[in-house]
């Protein structure tokens, strides 16, 4: 197996804390996954934790009745929640035709290598580390098979190898957008500039496109994805506000950043806040 410890060559360990914290936004209720639609079902891993809500979203895109069907982001690697998958799309009289990995952290791509020899379909992703038997994938590509097509859209900024597939009215987010609450900017992997950048390219998209849904990477789906894109950009900048006075009262580092802004998280997740805020710091100075 790969080690989950070696970094990519985007520079992130493929343990790191990766998802997200609080938000006004998406269904409270627990999320089980399931059918969005006619063409987009979530099988999910059961790896629930603070950073990955109530788990992974593995997502099958394709008609019930499809041979063929691409899949996104296999998971972590746990035979049980693989099995699952095969089991779901047996009863559908389905075979992959090729998975795609949203971005490399481990909670989406750790089944990569298994889930390429069990089912024999290549695994594409931007980072080379987990592409497994076919060529890489980057921004405009076109994945198509039956009345499935999928378009990649670059939208690094959660971790330089994050990208988004616009399918049909839906738009597979990975960890760029959650169903519940905000998320991680992963640095040093992470780049702040460029998550502001890639939600104002996910809001030209939804224009477009006109997409209807939000497929996230953990959590349930969201309606309004307009709204969701420009909630997330206002919390982002009211967030920037919070640090610029935490600065000017005399934080310097991340960790004192994180003492003054964010006082109502669990312990758990003060790693992660501590990357967000170390990118914060780094959007700030580069002004």
């Amino acid at each position: 197996m790969v080690d989950e410890r070696r970094p990519s060559r985007f520079g992130v360990p493929r343990d790191s804390l990766v998802s997200g914290r609080p938000l006004a936004l998406g269904d409270t209720d627990p999320w089980s996954g399931g059918s969005i639609g006619s063409d987009a079902t979530c099988i999910l891993a059961p790896n629930p934790g603070p950073m990955t809500l109530d788990g992974t979203n593995t997502w099958i895109l394709g008609p019930v009745d499809s041979a063929d069907v691409i899949v996104v982001d296999p998971g972590p690697d746990d035979d049980v929640h693989l099995q699952r998958i095969l089991r779901h799309l047996d009863q559908r009289g389905a075979r992959v035709f090729a998975t795609l990995l949203t971005h490399g952290h481990s909670d989406h791509s750790a089944a990569a290598r298994n889930w390429h020899e069990l089912t024999g379909a290549p695994v594409l992703a931007l980072d080379p580390l987990h592409q497994f038997g076919a060529e890489g994938l980057g921004a405009g590509d076109v994945i198509s098979v039956g009345e499935v097509s999928v378009r990649v859209v670059a939208t690094p900024g959660h971790s330089a190898d994050s990208m988004s597939f616009l399918m049909n009215n839906k738009i597979l987010t990975g960890d760029t957008v959650l169903g519940r609450g905000t998320t991680v900017v992963a640095w040093p992997d992470g780049n702040l500039q460029s998550y502001l950048e890639s939600l104002s390219v996910l809001t030209e998209l939804i224009d477009s496109s006109g997409a209807t849904t939000l497929l996230p990477g953990h959590g349930p789906a969201l309606d309004e994805p307009a709204n969701v894109i420009a909630a997330y950009t206002a919390h982002r900048h009211d967030r920037l506000d919070q640090v610029r006075r935490a600065v000017a009262a005399g934080a310097q580092t991340a960790t004192e950043v994180v003492a003054m802004v964010y006082t109502d998280i669990p312990e758990a997740v003060r790693p992660a806040a501590e990357l967000s805020a170390q990118a914060q710091l780094d959007f700030l100075r580069s002004r």
